[in-house]
Protein backbone atom coordinates (compact mmCIF):
# COMPACT_ATOMS: atom_id res chain seq x y z
CA UNK A 1 0.00 0.00 0.00
CA UNK A 2 1.35 3.44 -0.95
CA UNK A 3 2.01 5.74 1.98
CA UNK A 4 -0.15 8.88 1.78
CA UNK A 5 2.44 11.25 3.23
CA UNK A 6 6.22 11.28 3.58
CA UNK A 7 7.85 10.51 6.89
CA UNK A 8 8.52 13.68 8.86
CA UNK A 9 11.81 14.14 10.73
CA UNK A 10 12.16 16.88 13.35
CA UNK A 11 15.81 17.74 14.05
CA UNK A 12 16.79 19.65 17.19
CA UNK A 13 19.87 21.81 16.71
CA UNK A 14 21.44 23.72 19.56
CA UNK A 15 24.57 23.93 17.37
CA UNK A 16 25.27 24.05 13.65
CA UNK A 17 26.15 20.54 12.50
CA UNK A 18 24.92 17.33 10.82
CA UNK A 19 24.35 18.80 7.35
CA UNK A 20 24.82 15.35 5.69
CA UNK A 21 22.16 13.89 8.01
CA UNK A 22 19.60 16.43 6.85
CA UNK A 23 20.58 16.01 3.22
CA UNK A 24 20.23 12.22 3.38
CA UNK A 25 16.80 12.44 5.04
CA UNK A 26 15.62 14.74 2.27
CA UNK A 27 17.24 12.57 -0.44
CA UNK A 28 15.21 9.63 0.86
CA UNK A 29 11.97 11.59 0.51
CA UNK A 30 11.40 12.75 4.09
CA UNK A 31 9.77 15.99 5.14
CA UNK A 32 12.55 17.67 7.14
CA UNK A 33 11.90 20.16 9.93
CA UNK A 34 14.78 21.87 11.76
CA UNK A 35 14.25 23.64 15.08
CA UNK A 36 17.39 25.62 15.89
CA UNK A 37 18.69 27.83 18.67
CA UNK A 38 18.46 31.40 17.34
CA UNK A 39 22.18 32.04 17.78
CA UNK A 40 22.85 29.54 14.98
CA UNK A 41 19.97 30.25 12.61
CA UNK A 42 22.14 32.17 10.12
CA UNK A 43 24.73 29.42 9.71
CA UNK A 44 24.99 27.82 6.23
CA UNK A 45 22.22 25.28 6.73
CA UNK A 46 21.29 23.24 3.63
CA UNK A 47 17.95 24.95 3.11
CA UNK A 48 17.41 23.08 -0.14
CA UNK A 49 17.14 19.94 2.03
CA UNK A 50 14.98 21.53 4.75
CA UNK A 51 11.23 21.90 4.30
CA UNK A 52 10.54 23.94 7.44
CA UNK A 53 13.04 25.92 9.49
CA UNK A 54 12.20 27.45 12.87
CA UNK A 55 14.27 29.13 15.53
CA UNK A 56 13.70 29.83 19.21
CA UNK A 57 15.94 31.42 21.87
CA UNK A 58 17.28 28.05 23.08
CA UNK A 59 16.01 24.61 22.06
CA UNK A 60 17.34 23.13 25.31
CA UNK A 61 15.09 25.11 27.66
CA UNK A 62 12.11 23.36 29.24
CA UNK A 63 9.16 23.68 29.17
CA UNK A 64 9.59 26.05 26.20
CA UNK A 65 10.77 23.33 23.80
CA UNK A 66 7.92 21.00 24.77
CA UNK A 67 5.41 23.79 24.22
CA UNK A 68 6.97 24.63 20.83
CA UNK A 69 7.03 21.07 19.51
CA UNK A 70 3.53 20.36 20.81
CA UNK A 71 2.38 23.49 18.96
CA UNK A 72 3.99 22.26 15.74
CA UNK A 73 2.21 18.93 16.08
CA UNK A 74 -1.24 20.52 16.01
CA UNK A 75 -1.25 20.30 12.20
CA UNK A 76 1.77 18.09 11.50
CA UNK A 77 2.48 14.39 11.97
CA UNK A 78 6.06 14.06 13.27
CA UNK A 79 7.44 10.54 12.96
CA UNK A 80 10.87 10.91 14.57
CA UNK A 81 12.68 13.46 16.72
CA UNK A 82 16.46 13.44 16.36
CA UNK A 83 19.21 15.24 18.29
CA UNK A 84 21.97 16.85 16.23
CA UNK A 85 24.16 17.87 19.18
CA UNK A 86 25.15 16.24 22.45
CA UNK A 87 23.15 18.81 24.39
CA UNK A 88 20.05 17.86 22.40
CA UNK A 89 20.16 14.16 23.32
CA UNK A 90 18.26 14.51 26.61
CA UNK A 91 15.93 17.14 25.18
CA UNK A 92 14.93 14.84 22.34
CA UNK A 93 14.47 11.97 24.81
CA UNK A 94 12.19 14.09 27.01
CA UNK A 95 10.11 15.08 23.98
CA UNK A 96 9.75 11.44 22.94
CA UNK A 97 8.58 10.57 26.44
CA UNK A 98 6.10 13.43 26.51
CA UNK A 99 4.74 12.75 23.03
CA UNK A 100 4.95 8.93 23.41
CA UNK A 101 7.12 8.59 20.33
CA UNK A 102 9.61 5.79 19.51
CA UNK A 103 13.30 6.12 20.18
CA UNK A 104 15.60 6.55 23.17
CA UNK A 105 13.74 7.64 26.29
CA UNK A 106 14.92 9.71 29.24
CA UNK A 107 16.43 6.95 31.38
CA UNK A 108 18.45 5.52 28.49
CA UNK A 109 19.55 8.97 27.35
CA UNK A 110 20.94 9.77 30.80
CA UNK A 111 23.38 6.89 30.44
CA UNK A 112 24.93 8.82 27.55
CA UNK A 113 24.66 12.32 29.02
CA UNK A 114 25.03 12.04 32.80
CA UNK A 115 28.66 11.34 33.68
CA UNK A 116 27.63 9.88 37.04
CA UNK A 117 25.00 7.58 35.52
CA UNK A 118 27.35 6.29 32.83
CA UNK A 119 30.10 5.59 35.38
CA UNK A 120 27.79 3.62 37.61
CA UNK A 121 26.52 1.55 34.66
CA UNK A 122 30.02 0.99 33.21
CA UNK A 123 31.35 -0.15 36.59
CA UNK A 124 28.37 -2.48 37.04
CA UNK A 125 29.08 -3.99 33.62
CA UNK A 126 32.64 -4.86 34.57
CA UNK A 127 34.65 -2.04 33.03
CA UNK A 128 37.46 -0.28 34.86
CA UNK A 129 36.37 3.19 35.93
CA UNK A 130 38.40 5.77 37.89
CA UNK A 131 37.26 5.98 41.52
CA UNK A 132 34.40 8.48 41.77
CA UNK A 133 31.65 9.77 44.01
CA UNK A 134 28.53 11.85 43.59
CA UNK A 135 28.29 15.16 45.43
CA UNK A 136 25.62 14.23 47.94
CA UNK A 137 26.69 13.18 51.43
CA UNK A 138 29.57 15.16 52.98
CA UNK A 139 30.78 12.22 55.06
CA UNK A 140 31.09 10.22 51.83
CA UNK A 141 33.06 13.07 50.27
CA UNK A 142 35.46 13.19 53.20
CA UNK A 143 35.90 9.42 53.04
CA UNK A 144 36.56 9.59 49.30
CA UNK A 145 39.22 12.28 49.64
CA UNK A 146 40.74 10.41 52.54
CA UNK A 147 41.11 7.19 50.56
CA UNK A 148 41.83 8.50 47.04
CA UNK A 149 45.00 10.61 46.79
CA UNK A 150 44.80 14.08 45.22
CA UNK A 151 44.56 15.52 42.66
CA UNK A 152 40.87 14.97 41.94
CA UNK A 153 38.81 15.98 38.94
CA UNK A 154 35.57 17.88 39.56
CA UNK A 155 33.15 17.37 36.66
CA UNK A 156 29.71 18.70 35.73
CA UNK A 157 27.49 15.69 35.18
CA UNK A 158 25.80 16.87 31.96
CA UNK A 159 28.08 19.35 30.23
CA UNK A 160 29.82 18.16 27.06
CA UNK A 161 33.50 17.36 26.63
CA UNK A 162 35.87 19.18 28.97
CA UNK A 163 33.51 22.10 29.64
CA UNK A 164 33.43 23.12 33.30
CA UNK A 165 35.96 20.51 34.48
CA UNK A 166 38.34 21.53 37.27
CA UNK A 167 41.29 19.82 38.93
CA UNK A 168 41.64 20.09 42.74
CA UNK A 169 44.79 19.42 44.74
CA UNK A 170 43.44 20.15 48.23
CA UNK A 171 40.18 19.35 49.99
CA UNK A 172 39.64 23.02 50.85
CA UNK A 173 39.37 23.82 47.14
CA UNK A 174 36.41 21.48 46.88
CA UNK A 175 34.65 22.84 49.97
CA UNK A 176 35.00 26.44 48.75
CA UNK A 177 33.60 25.45 45.35
CA UNK A 178 30.63 23.66 46.91
CA UNK A 179 29.84 26.73 48.99
CA UNK A 180 29.64 28.79 45.81
CA UNK A 181 27.55 26.20 43.98
CA UNK A 182 24.98 25.89 46.73
CA UNK A 183 21.99 23.85 45.57
CA UNK A 184 23.69 23.13 42.22
CA UNK A 185 26.40 20.94 43.75
CA UNK A 186 24.54 17.65 43.24
CA UNK A 187 24.92 18.18 39.48
CA UNK A 188 28.66 17.43 39.78
CA UNK A 189 30.86 14.46 40.61
CA UNK A 190 34.36 14.05 42.03
CA UNK A 191 36.73 11.61 40.36
CA UNK A 192 40.22 10.22 40.78
CA UNK A 193 42.70 11.88 38.44
CA UNK A 194 44.50 9.30 36.34
CA UNK A 195 47.29 10.63 34.11
CA UNK A 196 47.73 8.86 30.81
CA UNK A 197 46.95 8.77 27.11
CA UNK A 198 43.35 9.32 26.04
CA UNK A 199 41.70 7.41 23.19
CA UNK A 200 38.34 7.65 21.46
CA UNK A 201 36.32 4.94 19.75
CA UNK A 202 33.78 6.11 17.19
CA UNK A 203 31.24 3.45 16.35
CA UNK A 204 27.93 2.53 14.76
CA UNK A 205 25.54 0.02 16.31
CA UNK A 206 22.71 -1.84 14.60
CA UNK A 207 20.35 -4.38 16.18
CA UNK A 208 22.39 -4.16 19.38
CA UNK A 209 25.68 -5.11 17.69
CA UNK A 210 28.64 -2.82 16.98
CA UNK A 211 29.05 -3.06 13.20
CA UNK A 212 31.70 -0.35 12.74
CA UNK A 213 34.34 1.08 15.06
CA UNK A 214 37.43 3.21 14.57
CA UNK A 215 40.01 3.70 17.32
CA UNK A 216 41.95 6.95 17.56
CA UNK A 217 44.39 8.45 20.05
CA UNK A 218 44.58 12.06 21.14
CA UNK A 219 47.92 13.83 21.04
CA UNK A 220 47.18 15.27 24.48
CA UNK A 221 44.11 14.95 26.71
CA UNK A 222 41.28 17.15 25.37
CA UNK A 223 40.96 18.92 28.74
CA UNK A 224 44.62 19.99 28.58
CA UNK A 225 44.41 21.21 24.99
CA UNK A 226 41.03 22.95 25.04
CA UNK A 227 41.32 24.54 28.48
CA UNK A 228 45.05 25.22 28.19
CA UNK A 229 44.94 26.78 24.75
CA UNK A 230 47.28 24.17 23.30
CA UNK A 231 47.34 22.40 19.94
CA UNK A 232 44.80 19.59 19.77
CA UNK A 233 45.33 16.48 17.66
CA UNK A 234 44.06 12.98 17.18
CA UNK A 235 45.02 10.16 14.85
CA UNK A 236 43.64 6.75 13.91
CA UNK A 237 45.60 3.77 15.21
CA UNK A 238 46.75 0.74 13.21
CA UNK A 239 43.81 -1.69 13.21
CA UNK A 240 45.97 -4.63 14.28
CA UNK A 241 47.70 -2.82 17.15
CA UNK A 242 47.24 -4.23 20.65
CA UNK A 243 45.61 -1.01 21.82
CA UNK A 244 43.09 -0.90 18.98
CA UNK A 245 42.09 -4.55 19.36
CA UNK A 246 41.54 -4.18 23.11
CA UNK A 247 39.65 -0.89 22.81
CA UNK A 248 37.29 -2.25 20.18
CA UNK A 249 36.43 -5.08 22.58
CA UNK A 250 35.99 -2.72 25.54
CA UNK A 251 33.81 -0.42 23.48
CA UNK A 252 31.59 -3.31 22.40
CA UNK A 253 31.24 -4.39 26.03
CA UNK A 254 30.32 -0.82 27.00
CA UNK A 255 27.83 -0.19 24.18
CA UNK A 256 25.99 -3.43 24.92
CA UNK A 257 26.03 -2.64 28.62
CA UNK A 258 24.48 0.75 27.93
CA UNK A 259 21.69 -0.85 25.93
CA UNK A 260 22.38 1.02 22.70
CA UNK A 261 20.29 -0.60 19.98
CA UNK A 262 21.20 1.47 16.93
CA UNK A 263 23.02 4.65 16.00
CA UNK A 264 26.38 6.32 16.59
CA UNK A 265 28.48 6.43 19.75
CA UNK A 266 31.59 8.38 20.68
CA UNK A 267 33.45 6.89 23.66
CA UNK A 268 36.66 7.87 25.45
CA UNK A 269 39.08 5.70 27.42
CA UNK A 270 42.33 6.53 29.20
CA UNK A 271 45.38 4.28 29.46
CA UNK A 272 47.07 4.71 32.84
CA UNK A 273 50.81 4.57 33.32
CA UNK A 274 50.58 0.89 34.33
CA UNK A 275 48.86 0.05 31.02
CA UNK A 276 45.33 -0.35 32.43
CA UNK A 277 42.50 1.10 30.35
CA UNK A 278 39.76 3.03 32.18
CA UNK A 279 36.42 4.19 30.83
CA UNK A 280 36.02 7.99 30.81
CA UNK A 281 32.75 8.82 29.06
CA UNK A 282 30.44 7.99 26.17
CA UNK A 283 27.87 9.79 24.05
CA UNK A 284 25.03 8.64 21.80
CA UNK A 285 26.04 10.92 18.97
CA UNK A 286 28.58 11.53 16.24
CA UNK A 287 31.82 12.91 17.67
CA UNK A 288 32.10 16.70 17.44
CA UNK A 289 34.93 19.00 16.49
CA UNK A 290 35.21 17.60 12.93
CA UNK A 291 35.66 14.02 14.15
CA UNK A 292 33.19 13.00 11.44
CA UNK A 293 35.61 14.26 8.76
CA UNK A 294 38.47 12.45 10.51
CA UNK A 295 36.49 9.20 10.23
CA UNK A 296 35.71 9.90 6.57
CA UNK A 297 39.35 10.60 5.72
CA UNK A 298 40.41 7.23 7.17
CA UNK A 299 37.58 5.02 5.93
CA UNK A 300 35.39 6.82 3.42
CA UNK A 301 32.44 6.42 5.82
CA UNK A 302 30.23 9.52 5.98
CA UNK A 303 29.03 8.82 9.49
CA UNK A 304 26.30 11.49 9.63
CA UNK A 305 24.84 10.16 6.39
CA UNK A 306 24.93 6.60 7.72
CA UNK A 307 23.27 7.78 10.94
CA UNK A 308 20.40 9.09 8.81
CA UNK A 309 20.22 5.80 6.87
CA UNK A 310 20.00 3.92 10.18
CA UNK A 311 17.28 6.19 11.54
CA UNK A 312 15.19 5.80 8.41
CA UNK A 313 15.74 2.04 8.21
CA UNK A 314 14.50 1.68 11.78
CA UNK A 315 11.56 3.97 11.05
CA UNK A 316 10.54 1.91 8.03
CA UNK A 317 11.18 -1.45 9.66
CA UNK A 318 13.94 -2.25 7.17
CA UNK A 319 17.39 -3.75 7.60
CA UNK A 320 20.55 -1.65 7.44
CA UNK A 321 23.93 -2.56 6.00
CA UNK A 322 27.21 -0.65 6.04
CA UNK A 323 28.71 0.47 2.73
CA UNK A 324 30.92 -2.28 1.35
CA UNK A 325 33.69 -0.07 -0.07
CA UNK A 326 35.21 1.25 3.16
CA UNK A 327 38.95 1.87 3.24
CA UNK A 328 41.44 1.06 5.98
CA UNK A 329 43.58 4.17 5.66
CA UNK A 330 44.73 6.52 8.41
CA UNK A 331 43.75 10.05 9.30
CA UNK A 332 44.74 12.86 11.60
CA UNK A 333 42.97 15.93 12.90
CA UNK A 334 44.80 18.95 14.26
CA UNK A 335 43.32 22.17 15.66
CA UNK A 336 44.21 25.17 17.79
CA UNK A 337 42.72 28.48 18.90
CA UNK A 338 43.26 31.18 16.29
CA UNK A 339 44.07 34.82 16.89
CA UNK A 340 42.26 35.70 13.63
CA UNK A 341 38.68 34.72 12.87
CA UNK A 342 38.12 32.27 9.99
CA UNK A 343 41.85 31.88 9.46
CA UNK A 344 42.82 30.40 6.08
CA UNK A 345 45.08 27.34 5.74
CA UNK A 346 45.90 27.84 2.07
CA UNK A 347 49.66 27.65 2.77
CA UNK A 348 49.30 24.04 3.90
CA UNK A 349 49.63 22.38 0.51
CA UNK A 350 50.49 18.74 1.22
CA UNK A 351 48.45 16.35 -0.96
CA UNK A 352 47.32 14.49 2.18
CA UNK A 353 45.19 17.45 3.29
CA UNK A 354 41.66 16.02 3.14
CA UNK A 355 39.50 18.77 4.58
CA UNK A 356 39.91 22.38 5.70
CA UNK A 357 37.26 23.34 8.29
CA UNK A 358 36.45 27.03 8.65
CA UNK A 359 35.76 28.30 12.14
CA UNK A 360 35.50 31.64 13.88
CA UNK A 361 37.58 30.58 16.89
CA UNK A 362 39.69 27.63 15.75
CA UNK A 363 41.89 26.67 12.85
CA UNK A 364 41.87 23.01 11.84
CA UNK A 365 43.11 20.57 9.23
CA UNK A 366 42.29 16.94 8.51
CA UNK A 367 44.82 14.75 6.71
CA UNK A 368 44.46 11.26 5.28
CA UNK A 369 46.93 8.71 3.99
CA UNK A 370 47.39 4.94 3.54
CA UNK A 371 50.47 5.38 5.78
CA UNK A 372 50.19 5.68 9.56
CA UNK A 373 53.76 6.97 9.70
CA UNK A 374 52.96 9.76 7.23
CA UNK A 375 50.04 10.91 9.36
CA UNK A 376 52.26 11.08 12.44
CA UNK A 377 54.88 12.99 10.46
CA UNK A 378 52.34 15.55 9.26
CA UNK A 379 50.78 16.04 12.70
CA UNK A 380 54.19 16.66 14.28
CA UNK A 381 55.13 19.15 11.56
CA UNK A 382 51.79 20.94 11.66
CA UNK A 383 51.83 21.22 15.47
CA UNK A 384 54.94 23.38 15.26
CA UNK A 385 53.60 25.39 12.34
CA UNK A 386 50.22 25.98 14.02
CA UNK A 387 51.89 27.54 17.06
CA UNK A 388 53.95 29.82 14.84
CA UNK A 389 51.29 30.66 12.25
CA UNK A 390 48.11 30.92 14.29
CA UNK A 391 48.89 31.25 18.00
CA UNK A 392 51.89 33.57 18.06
Amino acid sequence: MTRERPFTILALASEFKAVPFLQECKRQGCHVIVLVTAEHKDEPWPHESIDEFFDMPDVRIQPDITHAVSFLMRDRHIDRIVALDDYDVETAADLREHLRMPGMGHSDARLFRDKLAMRVRARNKGLNVPAFTGIFNYDDLRAFMGSVPAPWVFKPRTLAGSEGIQKFYHAEELWRTLDVLGDQKSYYLLEQFIPGDVYHVDALTWAGEVIFSLVSKYGAPPMATLQGGRVFSTRTLPRDSEEAILLRALNEQLVKGMGRTYGPTHTEFIRAEDGTFYFLETAARVGGGNIERHIEAATGLAIWQETARMELADLRGEDYELPTDLREDYAGLIACPSRIEYMDTVDYTDPEVYYRPRSKKFVSLIVGSPSYERIEELLAEYAERFVRDFMG
